[in-house]
């Protein structure tokens, strides 16, 4: 293993890269603008002009760097192939042949969700473990697996979409990858407010999310805290669903730990003990112990992730 590496997640916005030394400590890191014009063709040529620029400033050889980790918001293929990614106008290309071109270094790609939880298993909330899901609680639900310290991206890259697994066929309303009843229309920041909105609709008990517009998660969270009795039902039945989820991918992945992030996991311990109280009641009995903790790394995740490529 050489010294140095380089973690790029790109993301739709910006770039954030890390410059590691790689034993897993991040000697620097910053962002650059993701310029998406003209079918994303010049990002590549940024990412590349950092990198140098890093190697140059510190008067580092490329000898001494394994390699560039690529995060990408989007399918990639065991080659480097990315298959589309829409938020950057990429259509169909091997990302680490192209780069690669540009730099004269090693580089490894992978979907931006899943180095994150590779990032997360390496220095963060599943350090110590090679047997992890992470499950991202934002304005949708997103994951990874990574089983024996490897990423399952699985034959179509859809290893690790946690937010669609089908958790309700009755279901009326549509999912935005437009199918009905998925986990992420109930567990993500949006799917919980939603909730919330359709029991308040009927609710005829006193509760302070009545009086909350616009009515967030962390709100829902904040008040269920402070004992609210409307606010814990909706934040145990949340905690129910992810619980239900978490015991069906235990049965085909059998990990270690779940790892849980994203913006609604800033309920902290209140989520973890609400969410391990369901999961023993629904595991299957090997499984009951698997561990539950929170994420650490928060966006840096991509970034830790996209170094542990390297290995």
């Amino acid at each position: 293993m050489k010294q140095y590496g380089f973690g790029v997640d790109i993301g739709g916005t910006t770039c954030k890269i890390g410059f590691f030394d790689m034993s897993g400590t991040v000697l620097e890191k910053w962002e650059i603008k993701t310029n998406t014009e003209n079918g994303g063709a010049s990002i590549l040529d940024d990412v590349a002009a950092e990198v140098l620029g890093k190697l140059q400033e510190k008067g580092i050889k490329k000898e001494d760097v394994q390699g560039i980790g690529l995060g990408v918001p989007g399918p990639v293929g065991s080659d480097g192939t990315v298959y589309k990614c829409v938020n950057l106008g990429w259509d169909i290309f091997n990302v680490e042949t192209e780069l690669y071109k540009k730099t004269g270094l090693l580089v490894k790609a992978g979907n931006d969700a899943n180095v994150a939880a590779l990032g997360e298993m390496w220095q963060g909330g599943g350090k110590g473990h090679e047997d992890v899901v992470m499950i991202t609680l934002g304005t949708g639900v997103g994951g990874g697996i990574i089983i024996g310290g490897r990423i399952v991206a699985g034959h179509h890259g859809a290893g690790g979409e946690i937010g669609h697994i089908l958790m309700r066929e009755d279901e009326t309303q549509t999912c935005g990858c437009g199918k009905k009843g998925h986990l992420e229309q109930y567990a993500s920041a949006t799917g919980i407010v939603r909730m919330a909105q359709e029991k308040l609709s009927g609710e005829t008990r006193e509760t302070k999310l009545s009086d909350i517009r616009p009515l967030t998660a962390k709100d829902i969270f904040d008040a269920a805290k402070e004992g609210d009795t409307v606010a814990l039902e909706l934040t145990d039945q949340l905690c129910g669903i992810l619980a239900t989820a978490m015991s069906s991918i235990s049965c085909v992945a059998d990990p270690e730990i779940f790892v849980v992030g994203g913006g609604v996991s800033k309920a902290g311990a209140f989520l973890i003990e609400g969410i391990k109280k369901h999961f023993v009641e629904k595991a299957f009995h090997a499984s009951e112990g698997t561990e539950i903790a929170l994420a650490t790394l928060g966006n840096d995740a991509g970034m830790y992730g996209c170094v542990r490529l390297l290995f």
